[in-house]
């Protein structure tokens, strides 16, 4: 059973309603099908030639926060739980008055796309949506991965994350949603993320 999960949570889409409920556009990564993003994770790192033009011509450029939603290894995790933490996190950053770019959502994601795509917009913040890999018998929990101002050569050091965000033994996520936005509001004071965020907040004790 938890095997058939599994499966239907990686090779499932993310509702065409459900991203237009949210105004998002459709990107797409280098991957060109389920069997190749799961073969080639280096793909899913990299926007098609497509994305890229959509991109640089629909997002505003340099927003302070710019949020992106990924299918990942899960569409049942964006599916289950967006409707409640999108809205969170949206009217979070704007109440804290932070500038909030032009959202869409990326097929075929991994997380490393988020430099990619902040070459385009250059945004301070990037705040990455996206389905983590079902196991342990939960196939729709969400992390939030987040990074001042990625870019090309930028990894998992300096990335934050929040994980297991689902109402399946998780995180909640209206809690999780609060919780992404007080976190960005502390990277962009700190202007750091990842290692560097953790440096600046010893150092200021």
């Amino acid at each position: 059973a938890d095997h058939a999960v599994t499966q239907d949570a990686i090779f499932g889409d993310v509702p065409t309603a459900l991203l237009e409920k949210f105004g998002l556009f459709t990107a797409q990564t280098r991957v060109t099908s389920q069997g190749e993003f799961l073969l080639r994770p280096d793909l899913g790192r990299m926007l098609n030639d497509d994305a890229k033009k959509l991109v640089t011509e629909r997002c505003v450029k340099k927003p302070q926060v710019q949020i992106v939603v990924g299918d990942g290894l899960s569409a049942a995790a964006v599916t289950n739980n967006l409707p409640q933490i999108y809205p969170v996190i949206e009217q979070g950053i704007r109440g804290a008055g932070l500038t909030l770019g032009t959202p869409f959502f990326v097929r075929y994601c991994r997380v490393g796309v988020m430099n990619e795509i902040n070459d385009i917009v250059q945004a301070d913040v990037i705040a990455l949506l996206i389905g983590e890999r079902p196991g342990l018998g939960v196939a729709d929990a969400l992390s939030v991965y987040s990074g001042w101002r990625p870019t090309a050569g930028k990894t998992d050091a300096n990335r934050d994350v929040i994980c297991m965000i689902t109402q399946n033994g998780g995180t909640n996520p209206l809690e999780a949603g609060a919780f992404v936005v007080e976190h960005v509001k502390n990277v962009i004071a700190h202007q750091a993320s990842g290692v560097e965020l953790r440096m600046a907040e010893s150092a200021n004790r």
